[in-house]
């Protein structure tokens, strides 16, 4: 239940990170079309683009701790005794909670130092500028909190612990979170 809730929230975040890379390019992509071809341009482009950017970044982010699909390297862990994955495994979800936190603390006090100002075109709260980190913080910390309470239950096994991609793992053309990687070929063969 609790899975398919999370893949429905990672599609969610791939399709709004598809509309904002959309609007990012046919923004700045008209906006230059206009300049140069008819002397006008999009006043919202550039300022726009960079905030969708902000939000695709973070949102993207998020996406990344759900499926660890962050780079890395295994190769102290995995020569590690099971008891001594545990422990790593449990210190790196401790520490990253920590940084979520700080993440969170830090987002907070710039939304709220700049939530009367505006920006300079679209005359918006500069505040949704900072907002992506507090969403970030709060929902990169639920995933490692799923996942703390999945190694607390029981749930993970030996090489679940190893949440570690390396570069040839993800060959071209392979979506992070697909049955395709390296360490899992090997687990069938």
């Amino acid at each position: 239940m609790i899975e398919k809730l999370i893949d429905f929230i990672c599609r969610g975040f791939g399709v709004l990170m598809v509309l904002c890379l959309g609007l990012m390019v046919l923004m700045v992509f008209g906006n230059v079309v206009l300049r140069y071809g008819f002397n006008s341009g999009i006043t919202v482009s550039e300022e726009l683009s960079r905030w969708l950017f902000v939000w695709m970044t973070f949102l993207g982010a998020v996406v990344g701790v759900i499926q660890h699909a962050h780079l890395g390297t295994d190769a102290l862990i995995s020569r590690l005794p099971l008891a001594g994955r545990k422990m790593c495994f449990l210190a790196s979800h401790l520490l990253m909670l920590g940084v979520c936190w700080l993440m969170f603390d830090g987002a907070l006090q710039q939304t709220r130092i700049n939530m009367q100002s505006t920006s300079a075109v679209m005359e918006a709260s500069m505040a949704w500028l900072y907002a992506p980190g507090m969403v970030f913080a709060v929902l990169a910390a639920l995933a490692l909190a799923h996942e703390l309470w999945k190694f607390f239950t029981g749930q993970l096994t030996g090489s679940a612990l190893i949440h570690v991609r390396e570069s040839d793992d993800m060959p071209h053309g392979v979506v992070p979170g697909d049955d395709n990687t390296r360490q899992q070929r090997q687990e069938q063969a």
